[in-house]
């Protein structure tokens, strides 16, 4: 239900919007640089203890506009791709970390920080991985050393990690992943216990979609971070992605979701926000996107021990959103032309930025 204080959000997003050139047509040239001086979304963030990042993926850094916002607008970036195996280690035994290092030098360069990403998922990996049969000890081998090289490499490098990447079904069992029917459930605890043991410092998370609201996958999630902390595994934190549609509904237990997470001793961190519409944008789907937006931040902000938000990307030109949903889009803050839509606006608000 909408608080009188998100409505009063809500409004000053879109007159900002409609101030600065319009929902359509954007600000101008003129317009942006007037507002260059504002406190950036880090800055804003910063002042509640929290981080405010964006994914990015190689090919789009040689757009110098796009790479010119994503260094001053963020103060943590995440690789959207380059950290995962098929890109880490395409042979066995073969490790290649360029990609992920391009993005880990251009973090130096404008001292952001970088989220690892990701070590353990059932997609995207190698060919050499998937099209054959390894008996358990095999492949606890392979899955162990690439954790381990991987980690070391980029030992005092990043921040944290997404350890396993979207373990359990939505009903809440374990997805049928070739780690999970090789190894069994173990490997997770498995897999955080050797990245620790690579990088003592570093934070270990687990991550999935759709754990935002209290249900069976949060459930699950909840119950195994039970279980890994009464084991002592070193697991630190639990990434809730916020991939969100409009037309399936806001999360509304979100806060609470997060505030049992902290009762464990957990951080938590919106890892892949983005909230796409069915298309065409309208004002009426952009104010509600907005919204949203808004209310993620101020529910991350009411738990202490939620750490930061990362939107996935920041502009809809860079988005995945359209060639995975068909249809769907404009989910991002940022519309194609890196013109600032409600969204970012409502992002500032809830930050306490005017």
């Amino acid at each position: 239900m909408r608080t009188t204080a998100t409505r009063l959000r809500l409004a000053g997003a879109l007159a900002a919007a409609l101030m600065l050139g319009g929902i359509a047509t954007g600000p101008s040239a003129q317009a942006e640089e007037r507002h260059g001086k504002e406190r950036t979304l880090a800055e804003l963030a910063q002042r509640h203890g929290r981080y405010f990042g964006s994914a990015t993926d190689n090919p789009e850094l040689v757009d110098e506009p796009y790479k010119a916002l994503l260094g001053r607008e963020f103060d943590q970036i995440t690789p959207g791709n380059g950290m995962k195996w098929y890109a880490t280690e395409p042979q066995q035994g073969v490790f290649d970390f360029s990609q992920g290092d391009e993005i880990v030098d251009l973090a130096r360069a404008n001292r952001q920080k970088v989220r690892g990403h990701t070590l353990v998922w059932h997609s995207q990996l190698p060919g050499w991985l998937t099209e054959r049969e390894w008996t358990a000890p095999e492949l606890r081998a392979v899955l162990k050393k690439h954790i381990q090289t991987e980690v070391r490499h980029y030992r005092g490098k990043v921040f944290a990690w997404d350890v396993v990447n979207e373990a359990f079904n939505e009903d809440g069992t374990y997805r049928e992943t070739i780690f999970y029917k090789t190894l069994g459930p173990g490997y997770i605890a498995d897999a955080l216990r050797w990245a620790h043991q690579a990088d003592p410092r570093v934070k270990l998370y687990l991550n999935d979609y759709n754990i935002e609201a209290i249900g069976p996958k949060s459930d699950a999630y909840y119950q195994l971070a039970k279980e890994l902390k009464a084991d002592r595994v070193p697991l630190h934190g639990i990434g809730l992605q916020a991939h969100l549609a409009l037309q399936y509904g806001y999360p509304t237990t979100l806060e609470d979701n997060l505030r049992r997470f902290s009762r464990l001793g957990l951080d938590t961190a919106l890892t892949e926000v983005d909230i796409r519409m069915q298309l065409p944008a309208t004002e009426e789907k952009l104010a509600q996107q907005a919204e949203w937006y808004g209310d993620l931040t101020e529910a991350c902000l009411a738990v202490r021990r939620c750490v930061g938000i990362t939107l996935w990307d920041y502009t809809d030109k860079y988005s995945w959103i359209p060639a995975f949903f068909p249809g769907e889009g404009a989910a991002l803050p940022w519309d194609e032309e890196l013109r600032r839509k409600p969204a970012y606006f409502a992002l500032r608000e809830a930050l306490g930025g005017r």
